[in-house]
């Protein structure tokens, strides 16, 4: 009987925010999967390992790479489903190591679609986690919404294409890899007066946490690519707002 593939996912960074239930699986299992960058590293690997937990023997370090290209990202996750399938043939659970959760923008999906396109049989089993946008709102001291306030959350580039609409619609929004469009942003920002209604989290709950609220200074900077930018218009829309 094959094994089942478990996403476990681990939280944003630090590990005291990895689920009872995910570290409960990762104690158990005998095989882990983890993806890697063209150097070798892995960031949820390392979440796990400041954790105190190594490991087990033979585990898979799966190549994902850091591009757009999707030629290259077809042939990288049909290599780490193949490799996964084996292991899952053979008996074995595979527990694949996600940083946040595995439901949310995560490199989990493309396995298991590649995993049970190979073999429609395969059992998935997602382990929810802390996403990061709740750790950076806990992180920087801040309310993501209140009430009936709407929230949205996307990927920064893709809401730079409808940022003025998405403002005028929603109290929050959480834009998620603001890298490759961080300048722009900033500036769409200045114009519309809310820059003192953002804040700057960049790798939550690591060492190397940063929380900045004079997002300005970031202009003409390259931040790391697990950085976000949380907008909160005070429109008073809320509950429990007291008295003037």
């Amino acid at each position: 009987m094959p094994g089942t593939l478990i996403a476990a996912s681990l939280g944003p960074g630090d590990p005291g925010l990895i689920t009872r239930a995910a570290w409960s699986a990762l104690e158990r299992a005998r095989c882990w999967a983890w993806p890697v960058t063209g150097d070798g590293a892995s960031y949820a690997l390392s979440i796990v390992a400041r954790g105190g937990l190594e490991p087990p023997p033979g585990g898979l370090a799966l190549h994902f790479p850091m591009t757009r290209d999707p030629e290259t990202l077809a042939l990288n996750w049909s290599a780490a489903a193949e490799q996964v399938l084996a292991r899952l043939h053979d008996g074995e659970d595979v527990v694949f190591l996600v940083e946040g959760d595995a439901s949310t923008f995560s490199t989990f999906g493309h396995l298991a679609r590649g995993v049970q396109a190979l073999d429609p049989a395969i059992a998935v089993r997602v382990i929810p986690g802390v996403p990061s946008y709740h750790a950076a709102a806990a992180a920087a001291g801040a309310v993501l919404v209140d009430g009936e306030e709407p929230l949205a959350v996307f990927s920064a580039p893709e809401a730079m294409k409808q940022l003025d609409a998405l403002l005028a619609r929603f109290d929050a929004l959480v834009l998620l890899k603001v890298r490759p469009v961080l300048d722009p942003l900033i500036e769409t920002l200045t114009e519309r007066n809310l820059l003192d209604r953002a804040v700057f989290v960049e790798r939550v709950g690591t060492p190397e946490e940063r929380i900045l609220h004079d997002i300005a200074s970031l202009r003409g900077t390259r931040v790391h690519y697990l950085s976000l930018i949380l907008i909160r218009q005070d429109r008073r829309r809320g509950l429990g707002v007291g008295p003037s």
